[in-house]
């Protein structure tokens, strides 16, 4: 898939475009995240949250730019006021902007969900637990307890599309692991 008809068909809400958009450009600005911040847990949040907002806002990227580039404007925007937060002394508690987040269907089994479920418990735990710990909590809650999106994100006091993208970025790694052994 070309980057292009990538973000054509992210645009129509295609989930495989999301997906190829989302391996294409992590490492990216997960990279650039890392250089910033000097944190993997903060350059992995930010990251995560470039693609949350990226993909909620994918109808007004203009395409006389590199897609890259506006990720890559995304995430500093999103660190910087990060920081600003951070800086403040006395924190504003808004949580309108979280209604407004794209839904991002996941309606059939990814390759990664069928690599899960086909393997044995036991170690899949273990597998599991190679993962971070916030990765191995959103699968947890997600195929254990079986929670909704909705009521992961309120679990984890998080906006659904970062839940939706920590899960399919834990998803990814997990593969990763299960194949590897």
């Amino acid at each position: 898939m070309e980057i292009k008809d990538a973000i054509k068909k992210a645009k129509e809400n295609d989930q495989t475009a999301f997906n190829f958009l989302l391996d294409t450009f992590w490492n990216d600005v997960y990279a650039f995240q890392l250089k910033r911040t000097q944190n993997e847990n903060d350059a992995e949040d930010i990251t995560i949250q470039t693609f949350s907002k990226a993909f909620d806002k994918i109808d007004t990227y203009n395409e006389d730019y590199k897609f890259k580039t506006w990720l890559i404007t995304i995430s500093k925007n999103i660190h910087i006021d990060l920081v600003r937060k951070q800086n403040r002394t006395i924190r504003n508690t808004s949580k309108d902007d979280e209604d407004h987040y794209l839904e991002i269907i996941d309606d059939s089994p990814t390759p990664e969900d069928k690599i899960i479920t086909e393997q044995n418990l036991a170690k899949l735990l273990r597998d599991i637990k190679k993962l971070k710990p916030h990765y191995q909590e959103v699968i947890n809650l997600r195929y254990f307890q079986e929670l909704s999106y909705k009521e992961i994100s309120e679990d984890l006091n998080e906006p659904i599309n970062n839940v939706k993208i920590k899960l399919l970025r834990a998803k990814k790694l997990l593969a990763a692991i299960i194949t590897k052994s």
